[in-house]
Parts: structure tokens; C-alpha cells; sequence
């Protein structure tokens, strides 16, 4: 029992370091295909056509007893999912992604948990008291993470050299790779895609209470994903040379992002948000701009300056800071159930007669 109690603890911690580490290789081969000349509007769209057949069996044999009617609400819902995640975050990403580097747009997705943190409190998912100390963790852990990513975007410093990148030339940085006004329209990019990501997060959430079926729910935001995708990019791309894939990177990377990125995160994700909420899944986001960075410099032979370990050093403790608040909370949480369920058992149930004593005393 005491380790089926601990497994229960970790495990949404292991499940988001190990979402982590996929994120990780999609910024990294996302990069390398759009660089190739691969058009992200049709990557948006095999990457969901991939994972919705990858989901679909799933999702017809483990939920066919379990899976809700479809109602009205839902679907629209479900409609709304798949314009904002397939759609709308994946394409400016994407866009995002290939006018700036991945190591920088690892970085700047970190202020997707203030993001979220903030929308969060308007929308009434998140209560905050100032004077309770897990509260006080969660605000200052998100404006640290925020401060560490907007370090990380403001200040380069000097070119930190990794053992294996002590012979890799650095006389174009990476944000002299592309045209500096391409760089400022990436960074808007990103930030819309940061945006559209959290309002599926929280959107995620609503619509778990009402079609509680992780399996069916991801595999319907995917369909949606690819009819939605498929249109708009019928209309943005208008070379059919675009849609043609072989045995290459550009395979590889609709498949990796469809069953990694796509089917097994929304999956995971939707677990985690069930027993921990949005703003506990997006505050991993942090671990995977580190990965990137490391990965980056050893794959791309992209440049790390000293600006960016540091804002990275600065974004840890605010994860920290963040996790440690949102945790105490879901402890007092569970305290509190449990403790009702303790006074519910010690109650013992009135008798007729009790009933009649009791309305006779208080007559007399």
C-alpha cells in the first residue's frame, strides 16, 4: 500500500519530465525540417493525421464501455481544442521556431506557466491568498521564471564553449542566421503560440469534466486538428510539391511529433490536468528550454552564451518555487478530503427515534 501511495506521487512528476524530453527532440528535428525547406502548414497536418490513427485503436477498445455520450456542448468544445492546439499553436510555432532557433524558442515558451498562472486566477481555477505561503511560492516562482526568460531574450553575454563545441566556429551567432526583422516576427510568434497553448490547457480541463475519456477526447482533438489544418493550409500553400514526403526527415518528424507530441502528450497531459490541474503541467516547461540548450549546441551548433545559463539557473528555482507552492496546495487538499471522510464515518446515522426525541425536547 505504501508503495502504491508513493508510485501515485511521482508519477505525475515522472509523466511531465518524460514529456519534457520528447518536447525537447521536437524543437531539435522541427528546426532541422523547416530549415529543409519542409512547409510547416503541412507538417501541422500529418503530424495530427499520424496521431489520430495512432489513438484511434486505443481509444475504441479501452474506453468502449466507459466513453460519454456526445453532447452539443462538447463538441464545440472539442471544436475549439482543435483550432487552438493543432491550428493555431503548432503553426506559429512553428513559424517562430524556424525565424529564430531552437534553443531560443525553448527559451521563451518558459512564460507558458505564468501565462497559464495568469488565466488561471481570471477564470477562477486558481485561488490565491497572499498571506498563505504556498500562494506567496506560486507568485514569486512565476515572476522568477518570467525574469529568467526575459534574461535569457535580453542579455547574451559571452559565448559559453561546451567540450564539444570548442572547435565549432562562432562568427555567425544564431540570431545573425536569419534576417533580424524575420527574429522580431518570430518572437511574436511564439508568444501567440504560448497564448493559444494555455487556453487549451485550461480548456483541456473544462471539457474533462463533462467527457471524462482521455483517450477518445485526444483522438477527436486530433481529427479536429487535421480537417482545421488541412483547410487552412489548402489555402496558405498552393505548391502541391509541398505536400510530397519520402523516407526522410520530414517523415520522421510527422511521425515523431504526431504519436510523440500529439497523441501521447494530449493523453498524459489530460491525466495530469485531471489530478493536478494546468498550471502544474505547464510549470515543467523550464526543464525542456535546458535540454534544447544542451542538445542544441551539440546537434545544431547553435551558440550558448553566459546570458542564457544564467536566465536558465534563474528559471530553475523559480520552477521550484512554483512546483513547491502548487504541491503543498494539492497536499492540503488531500488533508482536507480525508479528514472529511473521517468525520463522515464517525457520524453515526440518526434513528426515527432519535428524530422524535430530538423535535420533542425542543418542543418542551
Amino acid at each position: 500500500m505504501e508503495l502504491a501511495g508513493t508510485w501515485r506521487k511521482v508519477m505525475p512528476f515522472m509523466a511531465m519530465v518524460f514529456l519534457q524530453f520528447g518536447y525537447a527532440g521536437l524543437f531539435l528535428i522541427s528546426v532541422v525540417s523547416l530549415r529543409q525547406g519542409m512547409s510547416h502548414y503541412v507538417l501541422v497536418v500529418y503530424r495530427n493525421a499520424v496521431a489520430a490513427v495512432v489513438m484511434v485503436p486505443f481509444a475504441l477498445w479501452f474506453e468502449r464501455k466507459t466513453r460519454p455520450k456526445m453532447t452539443l456542448s462538447v463538441f464545440f468544445k472539442i471544436l475549439a481544442l482543435g483550432l487552438l492546439e493543432p491550428v493555431l499553436d503548432q503553426n506559429f510555432f512553428y513559424m517562430g521556431a524556424n525565424y529564430t532557433s531552437a534553443s531560443f524558442s525553448s527559451a521563451l515558451t518558459n512564460i507558458l506557466p505564468a501565462v497559464t498562472f495568469v488565466n488561471a486566477i481570471i477564470l477562477r481555477m486558481e485561488r490565491i491568498n497572499i498571506k498563505e505561503r504556498r500562494s506567496q511560492a506560486k507568485i514569486a516562482g512565476t515572476a522568477i521564471t518570467v525574469g529568467g526568460a526575459l534574461l535569457m531574450m535580453l542579455f547574451k553575454g559571452p559565448i559559453v564553449n561546451f567540450p564539444w563545441t570548442k572547435h565549432v566556429s562562432h562568427a555567425v551567432s544564431d540570431s545573425g542566421a536569419h534576417n533580424s526583422g524575420h527574429w522580431l516576427m518570430g518572437i511574436f510568434m511564439i508568444l501567440l503560440s504560448c497564448f493559444c497553448w494555455s487556453a487549451f490547457f485550461i480548456l483541456q480541463s473544462y471539457t474533462l469534466r463533462s467527457y471524462p475519456a482521455e483517450l477518445s477526447l485526444t483522438t477527436l482533438i486530433c481529427a479536429m486538428g487535421v480537417a482545421q489544418s488541412g483547410a487552412v493550409a489548402l489555402v496558405m500553400e498552393h505548391d502541391t510539391k509541398a505536400w510530397s514526403i519520402g523516407f526522410d526527415m520530414r517523415l520522421f518528424t510527422a511521425v515523431y511529433s504526431g504519436i510523440m507530441c500529439s497523441g501521447v502528450a494530449y493523453y498524459v497531459q489530460g491525466i495530469v490536468i485531471k489530478e493536478r490541474g494546468p498550471v502544474f503541467v505547464t510549470a515543467f516547461s523550464p526543464l525542456c528550454m535546458i535540454l534544447v540548450t544542451v542538445l542544441g549546441s551539440f546537434i545544431l551548433s547553435e551558440v550558448i552564451t553566459l546570458g542564457r545559463v544564467i536566465g536558465a539557473l534563474i528559471i530553475v528555482i523559480g520552477l521550484y518555487a512554483l512546483i513547491w507552492g502548487k504541491n503543498k496546495e494539492h497536499v492540503n487538499q488531500i488533508d482536507k478530503e480525508n479528514n472529511f471522510e473521517k468525520q463522515k464515518t464517525l457520524e453515526l446515522p440518526f434513528s426515527t427515534t432519535d428524530v422524535n426525541k430530538t423535535s420533542s425536547l425542543g418542543n418542551i
